[in-house]
């Protein structure tokens, strides 16, 4: 009897290293009027964390429409300066929670694909963003 009472124990301990962790994450879309939020497992990669973005922005009938192809979008960490997320890699390796998803826009010079979080013209396209759209005026240091 002892035996079978190790072995359940040996089992649940199994159970607790193979447990998947979830959590929330909120994404803010760029020229939406609020932030989607939603629990993933923190294995999913970042390119399904789009398509559940997107999916869940037209489920609630939110405006502007934004299509349901992942590609066509790139996720920021807003802390992380202009790089976009790998889309390959899990999200929970960037130990975030809070993001910025934007739409690839195709540079007609040179047909190379640019983000709106990213102005082709300046350096600080984040920085034009948030003035356009708070009127706020962000000084540079």
């Amino acid at each position: 009897m002892k035996k079978i009472v190790f072995e359940k124990n040996k089992n649940r301990g199994d159970q607790k290293t193979s447990r998947i962790n979830k959590f929330l994450v909120t994404i803010n879309i760029m020229g939406s009027s609020g932030p989607i939020r939603f629990v993933v497992n923190e294995k999913e990669l970042v390119s399904g964390v789009i398509d559940i973005a997107l999916k869940s922005y037209a489920r609630q009938g939110r405006l502007p429409l934004l299509g349901f192809n992942a590609a066509d979008f790139l996720l920021y960490y807003p802390n992380a300066g202009f790089d976009a997320l790998n889309a390959l890699e899990p999200i929970g390796s960037y130990e975030a929670r809070n993001f910025v998803l934007c739409k690839k826009q195709v540079n007609q010079s040179n047909k190379e694909p640019q983000s709106e979080l990213v102005s082709p013209k300046s350096k600080s396209g984040w920085k034009e963003w948030l003035n356009k759209s708070f009127s706020l005026k962000i000084l540079s240091h």
